[in-house]
């Protein structure tokens, strides 16, 4: 199974609309492929970062759902994000495989 993690650091400021946003948007967009199977929404609680750190993990069953994910659909949702939340929030995403 794969974990692909997309660390998102905002504005305090915007942070209730991100998360209704997200939550309403991004999220069901991104499961919509088919490809990822489940997801997870989750608040750094001790972020180094000014404002406010979010990790949205989403599970693919197999590294090809992944690869075919980020080659047909993440581009376009990543880029939704930008636009929605230019120059507030910037996010970089990290994919890990799991072990246990």
């Amino acid at each position: 199974m794969i974990l692909y993690n997309i660390t998102v650091i905002l504005e305090e400021t915007i942070e209730t609309e991100w998360r209704e946003w997200v939550t309403n948007a991004f999220i069901p967009n991104a499961l919509s492929s088919n490809l990822l199977v489940s997801h997870r929404l989750l608040k750094v609680i001790d972020s180094p970062n000014e404002g406010v750190t979010y990790c949205m993990q989403f599970i693919a069953d197999h590294l090809e759902s992944y690869n075919q994910f980020m080659n047909n659909h993440a581009a376009a949702l990543l880029s939704t994000h930008t636009q929605q939340f230019q120059n507030r929030a910037v996010f970089f995403s990290t994919v890990m495989e799991f072990i246990n």
